[in-house]
C-alpha cells in the first residue's frame, strides 16, 4: 500500500506533531532504523503503536523492507499474544524511489523483559509459557519469528504477554541470504545460514530463558566466531541451576534442552515447551500455597 505523506509540523525536536494522517501523542523509543511513537487516529481516536523509517541512504532501504514484512505477517494476526499490524504506508519520489515509511501496529501497554524481568520463578515460569504459547500460534501460521530475545517479549501490568517486531519473520523452511538475528539469542543455523525452523524459535526463547534465569547471555556461534557450536555440547556450557541453585532442577533442564546445537535434540514445538513450563507452573504453584498455608498456621 502506497500513499503520499504530507508535509510535517513538528511541536518541539523530539518528534512531530502528525505523521501521515495520525496525530502524534508520545515517544516510545527506537530499533532497526526505526522511531517509534504512540499515535491517535484523529477520527475514532483510537490509539496505536507507528514505527517511522526515513531513508536517509540506500542502506536503510532493508529498514523499510523490515517494515513491509513485519506489515505482510503482523496484519494476519487475530491472537491476542502477537502484535498485530494495522497499516503500511510508503512515501516515493515521483520517481518511485523510497523516501519514508511508517507501519500502524496494536498499542500494548507493557514493558519488556529487557527493562523490567519477572521477580519471581513463578512470574518467570508464568511469561515464558504465554510467549511459548504465542510462538505455537504463529508457527501454525508457518512462520518462524527469527529473532525472539527479551526486548521483543513485553509483559503487561495484568500479566498479559506480547511478541512483537515481525521485521525478520519467515515461512519455515526459509534460508536468508545475510545472517539475521541478534548475535546474543540467535541460534547456530541462523548463523550458518541453514533452513530456520520451529526450532530455530524454540533456540532464541531458550536463550531467552537463559539470561532471564541467569542474568547473563548465553555464548552463541555469532558472539564466539566459530565454525561449529561446541560450546554447547556435553555440558560446555553452565546451566541455569550451577548459576543460580534457586532455580528448580526441570527448569534449568528446559532451558538446555532448547539450546542445545543440533536442532533435532531441542523440544519438538513450542507446543511441548508451553507443555512442561505449565507443569513446572502448576508446581510452584502448589508449593507458594503449602509455603503460605504453613505460614499461616504458624501464627496461630
Amino acid at each position: 500500500m502506497n500513499t503520499q505523506f504530507s508535509d510535517f509540523a513538528f511541536s518541539h525536536d523530539k518528534f512531530p506533531r502528525s505523521l501521515c494522517g495520525y496525530d502524534v501523542i508520545d515517544y516510545i523509543g527506537e530499533g532497526a532504523g526505526s522511531v517509534i511513537y504512540v499515535v491517535s487516529d484523529p477520527k475514532t481516536q483510537q490509539l496505536y503503536a507507528l514505527k517511522h523509517v526515513v531513508r536517509k541512504d540506500d542502506r536503510d532501504i532493508r529498514f523499510v523492507e523490515q517494515l513491509e514484512n513485519e506489515y505482510e505477517v503482523a496484519r494476519q494476526f487475530s491472537q491476542g499474544g502477537l502484535r498485530r499490524a494495522i497499516e503500511l504506508k510508503i512515501n516515493r519520489t515521483m520517481l518511485r524511489k523510497v523516501v519514508e515509511a511508517v507501519l500502524v501496529l496494536e498499542l500494548f501497554d507493557g514493558i519488556p523483559l529487557e527493562n523490567r524481568p519477572p521477580t519471581s520463578m513463578l512470574e518467570t515460569v508464568d511469561v515464558f509459557t504465554k510467549a511459548a504459547h504465542a510462538l505455537e500460534t504463529l508457527h501454525q501460521l508457518g512462520y518462524i519469528h527469527c529473532d525472539i530475545k527479551p526486548n521483543n517479549i513485553l509483559v503487561g501490568p495484568n500479566g498479559d504477554v506480547k511478541i512483537i517486531d515481525f521485521g525478520q519473520a519467515c515461512k519455515a523452511g526459509t534460508i536468508k541470504e545475510r545472517i539475521q538475528g541478534t548475535p546474543d539469542y540467535i541460534a547456530p543455523e541462523q548463523v550458518r545460514r541453514e533452513p530456520v525452523s520451529i526450532r530455530t524459535d524454540i533456540f532464541c526463547l531458550g536463550a531467552t530463558m537463559y539470561w532471564t534465569l541467569c542474568g547473563k547471555k548465553i555464548p552463541t556461534l555469532f558472539t564466539l566466531k566459530k565454525s561449529e557450536n561446541s560450546f554447547l555440547v556435553d555440558n560446555k556450557i553452565a546451566t541455569p541451576r550451577e548459576f543460580n541453585s534457586k532455580v528448580p532442577e526441570n527448569i534449568s533442564n528446559l532451558v538446555m534442552d532448547c539450546v542445545r546445537t543440533a536442532p533435532s535434540k531441542r523440544p519438538v514445538n513450542m507446543g511441548e515447551v508451553a507443555g512442561r513450563l505449565e507443569i513446572m507452573h502448576h508446581g510452584l504453584a502448589a508449593q507458594q500455597c503449602k509455603a503460605a498455608s504453613n505460614a499461616t498456621a504458624g501464627t496461630l
